[in-house]
């Protein structure tokens, strides 16, 4: 059975008239009239009873052709699809971020989506640290990945989204709630809450120069591996916080978020892989650059 033969059959269900049929689909009217015949053949049915006067559908011919306006939708639709997949308007965009990063980029990047790429779903994976990301890079489990720098993999590319300077989280509780900036060296007796040490953390690293560079050594109290967790901890008295600024956007209960005078700054990129030619990514690329989401330059932590 041949798709053309059922876009024939549906031309006659709609017209009633073999003549008509043949004009709208710009053809003969014999070699339609045959196709029908062979269709009906092949079904081993009558789809139309034919008199001189008009065309009518058989019971079997009305209960076809239903059948056959849901196949030929869905084959349409299929192809439609299909051409915005390959021209990067539909697809899946599997994204990694840090778990800063979701306060204030991802429902940048969301909103975004939602306006200009309307098919393109968002496979979020959120909580991923800079070497957590470039392996899911590398490997191929993510399209982007929203992380901060330095990165070590060969073959990513990156444009710059954000330099944030560092704040400090306390409990609402704490002897420094009331401060309207804080300054490091203050925080020379404090427990920390850190990423752990293994994890590759930039702003682990940013966290303790700013310390070194005032004389002392952060104290470790608690580790952890999500951003959520840490303030979570902190809301619970557990201990401070020394975090990017974006976090300040997802206010919590129980925590408040000083500025630091002359704190470092972590920046933060969108990295790709540099040979990944997808119409998807490259879409992707140019509703950020007119949107102005990328930064120029880059100083910070390297």
């Amino acid at each position: 059975m041949e798709l053309r033969h059922l876009r024939y059959f549906l031309a006659v269900a709609e017209t009633r008239h073999f003549g008509k049929a043949a004009q709208a689909l710009h053809m003969a009217q014999p070699p339609l009239s045959q196709a029908i015949r062979r269709l009906e053949t092949e079904l081993g049915v009558d789809l139309f009873i034919r008199t001189t006067r008009q065309v009518a559908l058989t019971g079997a011919g009305e209960v076809f052709r239903t059948d056959v306006e849901r196949i030929l939708k869905a084959v349409d639709e299929a192809a439609a699809r299909v051409g915005r997949f390959a021209s990067g308007v539909e697809g899946v965009l599997r994204v990694g971020l840090t778990g800063s990063a979701s306060y204030r980029q991802l429902p940048v990047l969301a909103r975004l989506l939602k306006h200009e790429m309307p098919h393109v779903m968002m496979e979020v994976h959120t909580e991923m640290l800079t070497p957590a990301q470039e392996l899911g890079l590398i490997e191929r489990r993510l399209d982007v990945g929203m992380l901060r720098p330095p990165i070590r993999q060969e073959g990513l590319a990156h444009r710059p989204l954000a330099n944030e300077p560092l704040i400090v989280a306390v409990p609402e509780e704490h002897w420094l709630a009331e401060a309207d900036t804080v300054r490091v060296e203050q925080l020379r007796h404090e427990d920390f809450i850190m990423y752990g040490a293994t994890l590759g953390s930039v702003v682990n690293d940013a966290v303790v120069r700013s310390c070194l560079a005032s004389g002392f050594y952060p104290h470790c109290a608690y580790e952890i591996t999500e951003t959520s967790a840490a303030l979570a901890l902190v809301a619970a008295g557990l201990g401070i916080a020394v975090l990017p600024d974006s976090v300040r956007s997802a206010p919590r209960e129980g925590v408040m978020c000083k500025e630091i005078e002359g704190a470092l700054t972590v920046p933060l990129v969108l990295a790709w892989r540099a040979d990944d030619e997808s119409p998807l990514l490259r879409n992707l690329l140019g509703v950020l650059e007119r949107n102005d989401v990328f930064i120029e330059g880059l100083e910070g932590v390297a």
